[in-house]
């Protein structure tokens, strides 16, 4: 069966609700590996501080 998109006069087309809510699940999805990167790399330069003999606790 046809289906009718609209599009922006830029030319850009308009989502539909299922469309939009997959692209914030990817979005979401990417947010959160970059927050367990970044997590990561936090606990990989605390354990160096701490081999070099500082505390990052005490730095914050």
């Amino acid at each position: 069966m046809p289906w009718v998109r609209w599009w922006t006069l830029e030319g850009e087309l308009l989502l539909t609700g299922s469309e939009r809510a997959e692209l914030a699940e990817q979005r979401l999805e990417s947010t959160e590996q970059r927050l367990e990167s970044a997590e990561q790399r936090a606990i990989r330069l605390a354990e160096k501080l701490r081999e070099l003999g500082i505390d990052p606790d005490e730095l914050a």
